[in-house]
């Protein structure tokens, strides 16, 4: 371990070389790439283990890597908030056993990678993970000194008005339309929201599309999961604006 202070310092030195007048989020999350020599980040925030929101993203890999996690539900991300823990998950080509699909699906993003998922707990308690990844497969300080980066970003990210209503989400307009979505699901179906919500992450992974994607299809009705009689036996009916219902 380098010790508290130098990662500090280092977090001090590469905010102060960055871009000021980018957000919070997006200066914090590309000082970790810069510091722990990634190719690549994200940080998210979550309330819930249901509810997680992608602050910020280094460039269109990582990206895609939450979006892949986000439609499946599955992936180091999501073990590492629910866990409290930090998840390191080699795609190479090899079946993984923890995130069978997510694995095969990010070798396709990628190519082999390793993917470091730090969960951000500076009140004791996660509020969030930071993702990484490297080609290489390694990054320049140890798994303590990533955790404790990770740590003090939440720390920083609690401070930031901006990312403290990231937190509570409903000024977020892409979760909102997750939620609507999610209660229309339920009225639709008659079904509980993690089923609903697993129904539009389905939906999403079936149409390579992402999850705030499926979300705006449904709200805005080009997209129902009942029958329009009312009834609800797994026919999913998608429109497409200006055309008949299929």
């Amino acid at each position: 371990m380098v010790g508290q202070a130098a990662m500090l310092g280092l977090l001090a030195r590469s905010l102060a070389g960055g871009d000021l007048s980018a957000p919070l989020a997006v200066r914090l999350c590309r000082a970790c790439v810069e510091i722990l020599a990634a190719d690549g980040g994200a940080l998210t925030l979550s309330s819930t283990t249901l509810e997680r929101l992608t602050v910020s993203t280094s460039n269109g890999t990582s990206a895609r890597f939450e979006d892949l996690q986000e439609v499946l539900g599955e992936g180091p991300g999501q073990v590492a908030y629910s866990e409290g823990r930090t998840v390191v998950e080699v795609i190479d080509g090899v079946d993984s056993a923890r995130f069978p699909v997510f694995s095969e699906l990010a070798e396709d993003i990628s190519g082999p990678v390793t993917l470091y998922a730090v969960p951000m707990r500076p009140a004791g308690h996660t509020i969030g993970v930071l993702t990484v990844y490297s080609v290489a497969g390694s990054l320049t300080y140890s798994t303590p000194d990533a955790q404790f980066l990770a740590d003090a970003v939440g720390a920083a990210l609690l401070g930031d008005p901006v990312s403290v209503n990231a937190l509570s989400f409903p000024t977020w307009p892409e979760r909102a339309r997750v939620h609507q979505a999610t209660g229309m699901v339920v009225a639709q179906l008659g079904v509980g929201p993690q089923d609903a919500l697993a129904l539009l992450r389905a939906s999403a992974y079936a149409h390579s599309e992402t999850l705030d994607q499926v979300a705006g299809e449904v709200v805005t009705g080009h997209l129902n999961f009942a029958r329009r009689d009312g009834t609800s036996d797994g026919v999913v009916s998608r429109e497409t604006p200006g055309n008949e219902e299929t």
